[in-house]
């Protein structure tokens, strides 16, 4: 399965994934000029998945629906609003499998500050592979099997975070914020070290924070712990 990290910040995230035979966007928070830079056609899209209504993941909603379909909870499609193309935008359930080409999709919980947010577990039924994706949110209930690609927010580190606090560098209440709603550095390791880790080829870490972030640190940390190839999105 090829990854491709278009952009992975608060300023707007957008991932590409192809088997070969089908493509994905996750999130559409980026210009359709910036996707098709990448050399992307928009036309070959077979779905677009957007896990949660915020600006930097959804924006674009309305103009990638032009071209394929979108896949979110009702919660997030009700606050993206596109009643005018309903008939691309598919409702998807927690623990539902839905099928979009030759990729097996799984939505499952994640914990953030949106109406109805999702993670999504992909499977190719082309390559046999299995991807994980699962960007904002501040805890992860689901074990996973057999994780051959893991796509997962590791926004901040809470010491970076309260040493900018003492500094003023940020506003507590934007800081309070990132507590209640973004994966910390530390519960991303407990999050890997539940999960079957076995058949995992790489890691990649999305959506670090500006300022409450490290990437040179976290890809060490990423890698001391799981023996497992990381790479920052940071676009």
């Amino acid at each position: 399965m090829k990854i491709n990290c278009l952009a992975s910040s608060s300023e707007g995230n957008c991932y590409h994934i192809s088997d070969g035979n089908s493509q994905l966007l996750l999130e559409c928070g980026i210009k359709l000029k910036d996707i098709r830079k990448s050399g992307i056609k928009l036309t070959e899209i077979d779905g677009c998945l957007i896990t949660h209504e915020h600006k930097d993941h959804s924006k674009f909603a309305s103009e990638i629906v032009e071209y394929t379909h979108i896949y979110a909870s009702k919660g997030t499609l009700e606050s993206v609003n596109l009643k005018s193309y309903k008939y691309r935008s598919d409702v998807v359930q927690v623990n539902k499998q839905f099928k979009v080409s030759t990729f097996e999709i799984i939505p499952f919980e994640v914990k953030h500050d949106a109406k109805e947010p999702l993670g999504f577990l992909i499977y190719s039924t082309s390559t046999k592979e299995k991807l994980l994706f699962a960007t904002d949110t501040y805890y992860i209930f689901n074990r996973f099997k057999g994780l051959n690609y893991i796509m997962v927010e590791c926004n901040y580190s809470k010491d970076i975070l309260l040493k900018n606090i003492d500094n003023g560098f940020i506003d507590k209440v934007v800081a309070k914020r990132l507590l209640e709603s973004h994966f910390e550095l530390e519960n991303v390791k407990d999050f890997l070290k539940a999960q079957d880790l076995s058949k995992c080829v790489a890691i990649y870490l999305l959506h670090l924070s500006s300022g409450n972030s490290d990437e040179a640190r976290f890809k060490k940390e990423i890698m001391e712990l799981t023996g497992i190839p990381v790479y920052v999105c940071k676009k």
